[in-house]
Order: structure tokens, then sequence, then C-alpha cells
């Protein structure tokens, strides 16, 4: 947990609002690399973060759910 707490609020805020659950060694990771792909702009940061995600739950979802999810 005190790994947690010293992340980044930011990042922690986005943590807690994920959809997948992240480990921190991971969201500490992507964050790092986010930051520094987009010059440190924090909003950049988290909006990599959304697609990263967005994508992971893209690929996951056949497998999960089926490859008709979500359905028409």
């Amino acid at each position: 947990m005190h790994r947690f707490d010293s992340l980044p609020p930011e990042l922690r805020c986005w943590l807690r609002k994920a959809a997948l659950c992240w480990s921190v060694r991971s969201a500490e990771r992507v964050w790092a690399k986010a930051l520094a792909r987009h010059g440190g702009d924090i909003e950049a940061a988290l909006h990599r973060l959304d697609e990263i995600e967005r994508r992971l739950l893209e690929k996951d979802a056949p497998r999960q759910w089926g490859h008709g999810y979500p359905g028409p």
C-alpha cells in the first residue's frame, strides 16, 4: 500500500477509476513512458493510459466474453 500511496496523485486517481486491475509496477512503468513520450504533459500521459487500457480490453474481450461481444 505504501508503494501505491507514493505514486503521483494523478496516476493514483486514474488507477482508482481504471477498468483493469493494474499492478503498481506496471502503472509506474507505463506512466513514466507516457510522460517521457509527451514531454511531461500529464493530461497527454493520462490519455495515453486510457488508450493502452482500451486496447487491452479490446484484445481480451473476445477471449473473456466471446467474439460477438459487445453485440449490436
